[in-house]
């Protein structure tokens, strides 16, 4: 699918398509946060819970929504952009370079979300991981295990379908690319204080515009929030 056979959309559609998602997730979190407590797990578990009710069905309900209006039945086919492939190589190459590239990015302006996080949002509750040494190993086994499937797999992939593969190709202008990464840094409303460094760590995820190649920044995505599993699982192998 060419660039100049896509129909753009208006900044303000641009701007909710980013953001709906986001906000949702969200509102479910904020809503199922207390029961989660009550039920004795991490908060984590409300926001698996929002991924899995909310920002997976969402993003990719609309997605097909989206093939069912252009071409008459459910697909992906002709709406996702960037589907271009590279020499093996490649793959090796770019997805080891992005990865050390964002997470130098968050290593270096994690005094800056701290910052933000004790002067601006000390009101904010924090996502609890449960790597505080109150749960016990099987409730972390079952935490750690949804994680895997719902925040390192599927959360990831059907983001960078449906913000990398669908919205950014569709928005206008030369800094296309840092509106859309700004916003979705912005669309992580639990943690506004990594707003900064979302937006510039994203930003070399989008080296695939540049090859067209949205299979890159999905690896790269995949990578960074296993960053997670593999602490937690550490966590448990270390507990007695």
């Amino acid at each position: 699918m060419k660039q100049d056979q896509i129909e753009k959309h208006s900044t303000t559609q641009s701007v909710i398509l980013h953001l709906v998602p986001g906000i949702l997730v969200g509102c479910f979190y904020l809503l199922a946060r207390q029961p989660v407590v009550n039920m004795g797990y991490p908060s984590l578990i409300a926001l698996i819970l929002a991924y899995a009710f909310i920002l997976i069905p969402v993003e990719l309900g609309y997605l097909l929504y989206q093939g069912k209006k252009k071409t008459g039945r459910f697909t992906l086919q002709g709406i996702i952009s960037y589907r271009n492939s590279i020499p093996g190589w490649q793959y090796l190459v770019w997805v080891s370079v992005i990865f050390i590239a964002v997470g130098t990015i968050f290593t270096l302006l994690k005094p800056v979300d701290a910052f933000l996080q004790g002067k601006l949002f000390f009101w904010m509750p924090d996502i609890n991981y449960g790597l505080d040494g109150v749960y016990s190993r099987t409730t972390l086994i079952v935490t750690y295990s949804l994680v895997f499937i719902f925040v390192a797999i599927l959360s990831p992939l059907v983001e960078e379908l449906y913000f990398r593969g669908y919205l950014l190709p569709r928005m206008k202008g030369k800094f296309a690319p840092l509106l859309h990464s700004f916003l979705f840094a912005v669309q992580h409303v639990l943690e506004p204080w990594m707003i900064i460094t979302r937006t510039l760590g994203f930003l070399p995820i989008l080296f695939g515009v540049r090859k067209k190649n949205i299979y890159v920044g999905i690896i790269v995505h995949i990578m960074c929030n296993t960053v997670n599993v593999v602490t937690g699982i550490a966590f448990i192998v270390k507990m007695t």
